[in-house]
């Protein structure tokens, strides 16, 4: 029985569905419980990792700079992200529990998009980091001052807010008379706005303006960044020191191809792969933001040697 509220029972025009229906994978029902353990397996390394890395950065007053900084919003940012969609979907596979307030949905949609956002605006920042770091080495304290971040991390959080927000606003005012059921694991904005009976053009154009503007418009300025930075370090007189320089941009360049190599798969996927089976676009949608959590603080920890000696030196003492 699909659940509505508002509206007449004999109309088929109904404006605020009370619930949804999350269907998890569709045609893979069978396999829930077995699909749910790598994806159980990857949140939790996610969680562990990310924290390790906030904790280790938190505790070594040496890292108290701004490119761990902006490692401890990414790892925020990748911890917001995994939960927002994997509980709810891991209830979906466990309990068989399907149904989503409405409210709950669009809270949900507007959360996973922001963070997604968040994500790459971060990403953004860390490039320019690098870039004042390897182009301007005796300027960066004095341009990448604390306040100075805070900024930038605020600028980021605001911007990714405002910029998402049009989704659920949108989403909440089209009228839904088909049905109530989301083939999907989570409340993914295109999977919700195309069950709503009316022309969903705004959206859809504004889902692809917000590609452009949050992920399009950050990977223009993040390779700008690295072909200035790649200008530099070709430019200094001995190999090794080229090696050494480029070094410490290897864990960010790995983490970036990571998230957006996922993304753009996904996306592509998603608006053009109209043969590809429908849980095979579902099941990649929950790749897209589970992998990049659970990669980030690996590629850090085992690339970034002043992280890598912290956690060893920590197992050390604990093990002593």
């Amino acid at each position: 029985m699909l659940g509505w509220s508002g509206g007449d029972s004999n109309t088929t025009n109904f404006t605020n569905p009370s619930t949804f229906i999350l269907l998890g994978i569709p045609g893979l029902e069978a396999a829930h419980v077995w699909i749910s353990i790598p994806f159980c397996t990857m949140y939790i390394i996610a969680i562990l990792g990310n924290f390790t890395i906030l904790f280790i950065v938190k505790r070594e007053s040496s890292l108290h700079v701004p490119m761990y900084y902006f490692l401890c919003m990414l790892a925020v940012t990748d911890l917001c992200l995994s939960t927002s969609i994997l509980p709810k979907t891991l209830s979906i596979f466990w309990f068989n529990s399907r149904e989503i307030d409405f409210s709950a949905c669009l809270t949900q949609m507007y959360f996973l998009h922001c963070f997604t956002v968040m994500g790459s605006g971060i990403f953004v920042a860390m490039a320019f980091d690098r870039y004042v770091a390897i182009c301007h080495p005796l300027r960066h304290s004095t341009i990448l001052t604390n306040p100075v971040v805070a900024k930038m991390g605020l600028a980021v959080v605001l911007c990714s807010g405002m910029l998402v927000m049009p989704h659920p606003v949108l989403a909440r005012r089209w009228p839904y008379c088909r049905t109530n059921i989301i083939p999907h694991t989570h409340c993914e904005h295109m999977a919700v706005v195309k069950l709503a009976c009316a022309d969903i053009s705004v959206s859809s154009y504004y889902g692809l303006f917000m590609v452009f503007c949050g992920l399009s418009l950050d990977g223009i300025f993040i390779t700008v960044s690295y072909i200035q930075i790649l200008r530099a370090i070709f430019s200094l007189p001995t190999k090794d020191a080229r090696l050494k320089t480029f070094g410490t941009c290897g864990s960010h360049l790995c983490a970036i191809s990571a998230f957006y190599i996922s993304a753009l798969f996904s996306s592509l996927t998603y608006r053009f792969g109209q043969s590809v089976p429908l849980y095979f676009h579902v099941f990649m949608a929950n790749m897209y933001r589970l992998v990049p959590p659970m990669l980030n603080p690996i590629i850090y920890g085992v690339r970034t040697k002043q992280i890598r000696d912290r956690l060893l030196r920590l197992f050390t003492h604990k093990g002593m």
